[in-house]
This record gives C-alpha cells, sequence and structure tokens, in this order.
C-alpha cells in the first residue's frame, strides 16, 4: 500500500489542536453577537466536533461542556443530532467519540480547493524526492493551517496532518509568511499577538522575532526547530501568485536530531523552491 495520505486522510479537518479550539472560540463568540444571520446551532455543533482531540478522543457531555463553554443541555442536543447523522457515536451511552463520517467533511474542501488539488503532485514529488513529508500551509487570522500533505518512505508521527493549526509564529511555513507581509501589518501583528512560548525554542520575544523575521525575508526560507510541542525540525519557502503575492508556505518536515539546519538546507531547499514556484505557476493572480 502507497504510504502516501491524501488530504483528507486524517480528521485533522476536524479534530483540535489547542489553537485551533481557542481560535474558533474567539471567532463564535463575535460573530454570535455582531451578525444577526450567525446560525449560533450550527456554530455549537462544530465548537463540539472540534473539542475532541488526540487527548480526548472520547468525552462525556460534562467534559465537551468544560472545553467549549456550552451548557451540558446544549452539548447533549449537539451529540443526539451528530448522533442521528451518524458523525458521532457513544457504545456506553456517556461517553461519545467521533465517526468516519466526518471526513466526508474534510474531503468536501480537498476535492473542492484549487490550492490543495494543484499542489498535491508538487507535494508527492518532493516527497518522493526527499523521502520525507512534504507539507502545505496557509494563513487563517494569526495562525497557520494545513492543508495537504505528501508521507514520504519515512513515516513519521507528527500530528501535522491537515487540518492541524498553529501559531503562525511558531512553524516555519508561517515565518515564510509573515515574514513577507508589509511593515504595518507585521506591526499591529506584533501589538496582538500573545507569544505563547510553547518550548524553550520557540520565539517568545516580540524583537527577536522582528529580527528573525528580516532574515527570513532576507533568505526567503525559514527553519523551525523544535518551536513547538512535537519534536520535529521543519523548513519551508513562501508559495507566491503570478502577482508575487505570498499565500502559502510548502514545508519539509523531519524528527530533530536526525538532519541538521544544514543538511536541511542543502538537502530539501532546491525542491522545496522548486515546487513553490511551479505550484504559484498554475494558480492565478490574487
Amino acid at each position: 500500500m502507497d504510504a502516501r495520505e491524501s488530504p483528507n486522510a486524517a480528521l485533522g479537518y476536524l479534530r483540535n489542536q489547542e489553537p485551533c479550539a481557542r481560535a474558533c472560540d474567539n471567532r463564535t463568540m463575535a460573530l454570535r453577537t455582531a451578525d444577526r444571520d450567525f446560525m449560533a446551532s450550527l456554530a455549537r455543533g462544530l465548537s463540539v466536533i472540534l473539542a475532541f482531540s488526540a487527548e480526548g478522543p472520547r468525552m462525556t457531555a460534562a467534559q465537551l461542556g468544560v472545553k467549549t463553554g456550552l451548557s451540558r443541555w446544549a452539548v447533549r442536543r449537539c451529540l443526539l443530532t451528530l448522533t442521528r447523522l451518524r458523525y458521532v457515536a457513544s457504545d456506553d451511552g456517556r461517553s461519545f467519540f467521533l465517526l468516519p463520517g466526518l471526513l466526508a467533511i474534510a474531503d468536501a474542501y480537498a476535492s473542492s480547493s484549487p490550492l490543495v488539488l494543484a499542489a498535491q503532485p508538487f507535494l508527492d514529488r518532493v516527497s518522493d524526492a526527499v523521502g520525507e513529508s512534504c507539507s502545505l500551509a496557509t494563513p487563517e487570522g494569526d495562525d497557520i493551517v494545513y492543508v495537504a500533505r505528501s508521507v514520504g518512505s519515512r513515516i513519521i508521527s507528527t500530528r501535522l496532518n491537515p487540518g492541524s493549526r498553529w501559531p503562525a509564529y511558531c512553524t516555519s511555513s508561517g515565518l515564510v509568511f509573515l515574514a513577507n507581509r508589509p511593515e504595518r501589518d507585521l506591526d499591529a501583528y506584533a501589538a496582538r499577538v500573545k507569544l505563547i512560548p510553547y518550548t524553550e525554542r520557540t520565539l517568545s520575544s516580540r524583537l527577536r522575532l522582528r529580527d528573525v523575521l528580516k532574515t527570513i525575508r532576507k533568505d526567503d526560507y525559514a527553519v523551525a526547530d523544535r518551536t513547538t510541542r512535537l519534536p520535529i525540525r521543519s523548513i519551508a519557502v513562501p508559495v507566491r501568485s503570478a502577482a508575487g503575492e505570498v499565500f502559502a508556505g510548502i514545508d519539509v518536515i523531519v524528527r530533530a536530531g536526525r538532519v541538521s539546519r544544514q543538511e536541511m538546507k542543502s538537502l530539501y531547499l532546491p525542491h522545496l523552491r522548486a515546487a513553490a514556484r511551479d505550484i504559484g505557476a498554475l494558480l492565478p493572480p490574487s
């Protein structure tokens, strides 16, 4: 069996990392109060789905209520609806878990996204050439979201499947996007972002972040070395539209310690740059 994953091969689109849950909760609260057409019941259902994670694959209504901020009654109604739709199930009437039917939602995005469809063959090409995982990520707010991935011959468990979300300053793809933003956008970003130190290597100083972004802008690539809770190292380059706007990042991810930063630059950077150029050439100017 080919080890390569298609973009819809994981529940990552729907399963929560902490940054994903936080962003979803913030958007839900803002829209609930600002938009009269906002459908709160749909938002509650999505919040319940997104509350499941690798750390909590089975959860009770009470646990989901704590994680989502919803009442137990509201969570229970969401769970009963999702159970009837065969998106959620329970084998003891108390704890619930997600079902594979949710992958249809992920597939709806993957099969209708021009970017994912255009990028996947080039991710596969890089992965085949270097024997490592290769991913494509796009910005969403102050975060970066992985939207496609190809797995090489050395399969590592990174949990950076399509749908995984991390703050942009934590990832190589996020850093190349930030480095190419106008100065006024970076000033606003630096003023509002909370730089959480996930590890001792995370960029947690605004001054240090700006210095790193200047170097990335000059070099046109970024390396993130164990900056999240995952023991990984990645190198990324920006993907530009025909108009020159950076709209995504493409990266190679390896287990930290197995490949040095210099080796990543010499072995992976040429393949990443070629793939980024070819992906960008396929998409119309934004």
